[in-house]
């Protein structure tokens, strides 16, 4: 009987080393699944989509060239310009208000003289002309773009591509200063070695020669990927890219879209949606102990007192934001209609974000930074293709999704990062908690001056860094 039972016993333990070994197999499977996805970067979808007026076109029948574009002008639009300044109604300003009530209105009219009378619109669109422009129509609408290459590169040198975005109320004009210095660094007393770029600046969608999107949800996500078709369209498979307001959310976004395509990332503003109590811990702690939490002095100089600084000041300076992003139209038509009304709207903001302590200028220190040539031209750009509103809707289609469930807000950025922090920005973000999302900080700089439009008002330590950052990357 026993010898009977052995076939039995033999056959029962190969059966249970079968089911021993598969289950070992669909653990050991499971276990290197988990381990392999923990290491899989997210990438937010690319996904598709149609801006154009009514349905979309048939896939492949929309016009993929790339055409020359000039900027003109007219008499006409010059006249009704003119004429619309001569009409202008002013408030009186309080005694001693300097721009803590918005644009001084005294100041106002003598930027309005100088617009009537002295500054040369034909003159402006001959410099704006300077560069090559291009438009492509890409989902639908026509993107409006520079693109400047250097002139001579020599011998054994790379050039590198680099994507430039602005945000509002800027335009492509922020980067004319600095241009020349990334593509012709040698002639600018830059000697940076290796490192040589050709610049494409393209305007937002809805902002200046960029035609608007007509059907709404267009946000950073699509632009991103626009963005990302446009430097594909140019034959572009790799490149860099560089952003402050809301050309760092775009470029951030399509740093986590397509992480392959993107060399590098260069900021000059950091968007942190993420908050928690992790967050908590470090702005309560930081004032006290800020190596504990990853802080440096130089973090609690700029972010301390907090509630100042991070608070009071930002409700402050961020009325704009909560009318752009709730009902942009409204406002946006009396801006739409004075030219008067669109400047003091604009260059409130060039001044406060170049230098908080401008505030108390009765002239707001607009001219201690920038040329009214310069201020004005930015905002003809607006006036003249009747944009200020479609800009304003870009806040809208931002603000409209809470921003913990937005498709980025759960993806970390990979590619190389680096960080240029300007001390008159509208809030500094420490190293510490920029990494919480960019996962791979390769220069992080403390900028010795300069605010929010750091390429308008400090283009050669923008430059600087820039270059410093590439080197660092090609090196890697």
């Amino acid at each position: 009987q026993t010898i009977l039972c052995l076939p039995r016993s033999f056959e029962y333990s190969q059966k249970n080393a079968v089911l021993v070994s598969a289950a070992a197999l669909g653990v050991g499977g499971m276990l290197v699944y988990w381990l392999r996805s923990r290491h899989k970067i997210k990438t937010i979808e690319m996904g598709d989509g149609w801006w154009g007026l009514g349905e979309r076109l048939v896939k492949g029948k929309e016009d993929e060239s790339i055409r020359p574009f000039k900027i003109e002008t007219s008499d006409k639009e010059i006249e009704d310009l003119h004429r619309r300044l001569e009409q202008a109604r002013y408030a009186p300003p309080l005694e001693g208000a300097a721009f803590h009530y918005g644009f001084n209105s005294s100041y106002l009219q003598k930027v309005v003289a100088y617009w009537r009378n002295q500054f040369d619109w034909r003159k402006q669109v001959e410099v704006l002309n300077k560069y090559p422009h291009f438009q492509t129509t890409i989902e639908g609408i026509a993107i409006h773009f520079i693109h400047v290459k250097p002139s001579y590169v020599p011998h054994g040198r790379a050039v590198q591509p680099l994507l430039m975005v602005h945000g509002w109320p800027g335009s492509f004009y922020e980067f004319y200063k600095i241009i020349p210095l990334l593509t012709e660094p040698a002639g600018h007393g830059l000697n940076e070695g290796d490192v040589v770029f050709e610049v494409i600046c393209p305007s937002i969608p809805g902002y200046g020669f960029s035609e608007a999107p007509h059907q709404k949800g267009f946000d950073t996500i699509a632009t991103a990927r626009i963005f990302h078709k446009l430097m594909n369209r140019l034959g572009f498979k790799e490149y860099y890219l560089q952003g402050g307001d809301w050309g760092s959310r775009i470029t951030t976004n399509m740093a986590q879209m397509l992480p392959q395509s993107v060399k590098g990332l260069h900021l000059n503003f950091v968007f942190i949606s993420r908050q928690g109590l992790r967050r908590m811990i470090s702005v309560m702690l930081g004032a006290y102990v800020p190596w504990l939490v990853g802080l440096t002095r130089e973090d609690v100089r700029r972010t301390y007192p907090f509630i100042q600084k991070n608070i009071y000041e930002l409700l402050r300076e961020s009325g704009y934001l909560h009318i752009q992003a709730t009902k942009p139209d409204t406002a946006g038509c009396g801006l739409n209609d004075s030219p008067v009304g669109l400047a003091a709207y604009i260059l409130e903001k060039f001044s406060t974000w170049t230098d908080k302590s401008f505030l108390h200028k009765d002239d707001g220190g607009l001219e201690s930074k920038y040329s009214l040539d310069e201020l004005l031209t930015n905002v003809m750009i607006y006036w003249v293709t009747s944009s200020i509103v479609s800009s304003m809707r870009f806040y809208k289609e931002n603000f409209s999704k809470y921003p913990g469930l937005t498709a980025d807000a759960r993806v970390g950025v990979y590619v190389p990062t680096g960080i240029a922090a300007f001390p008159q920005e509208l809030v500094h973000t420490p190293h510490a908690w920029a990494k919480e999302i960019f996962k791979n900080i390769i220069t992080y700089s403390y900028m010795p001056r300069g605010g929010h439009f750091a390429a308008f008002e400090e283009p050669k330590l923008l430059a600087q860094d820039i270059m410093h950052f590439v080197r660092k990357v090609e090196q890697l």
